[in-house]
């Protein structure tokens, strides 16, 4: 055990994370998403039993959101519903997510098969075990360091 780490990051995701570069984008998906098909290789990390609310909160206290784009983060908007709507679940979580934003960001609302494109882009997937469908959700990785020196 390490002091001021989550206890829900795994040891396994603590490297991942550690591993992934600047834009590079974490997929953290719910129980029903095709994480292993869409992942076609790539890194896949289980955490059952988990909410996506927690797992949010856990991550971002360890992974700075990326500040050079409109849209850090990213969630799967619901199939059938007017553009902007979002769940309970997607509004807890952007809510959680705005707090590491910049004031000119947003998260974004992606159709359900461009999601799927994206997610197949990205570093990795954490699988949650998050039962509320749609709840899916992308991170783009941000850099911690000085401002440019002039």
């Amino acid at each position: 055990m390490l002091k001021g780490i989550p206890p829900l990051l795994t040891p396994e995701l603590l490297k991942l994370m550690m591993e992934m570069g600047h834009d590079d984008a974490l997929v953290l998906a719910d129980a029903n998403f095709t994480a292993m098909s869409l992942a076609a290789g790539k890194p896949v990390i289980r955490l059952p039993g988990t909410g996506m609310a927690q797992v949010v909160e856990a991550i971002t206290t360890l992974l700075p959101l990326a500040s050079d784009v409109p849209h850090p983060a990213a969630y799967m908007a619901v199939s059938g519903q007017p553009a902007g709507y979002r769940s309970a679940l997607q509004r807890e979580v952007c809510q959680l997510l705005s707090a590491q934003m910049l004031p000119s960001q947003i998260t974004e609302g992606v159709e359900r098969y461009a999601f799927y494109e994206r997610a197949r882009a990205a570093y990795a997937i954490v699988l949650t075990g998050e039962a509320q469908p749609f709840g899916n959700f992308i991170l783009r990785k941000g850099v911690i360091g000085e401002n440019l020196r002039p």
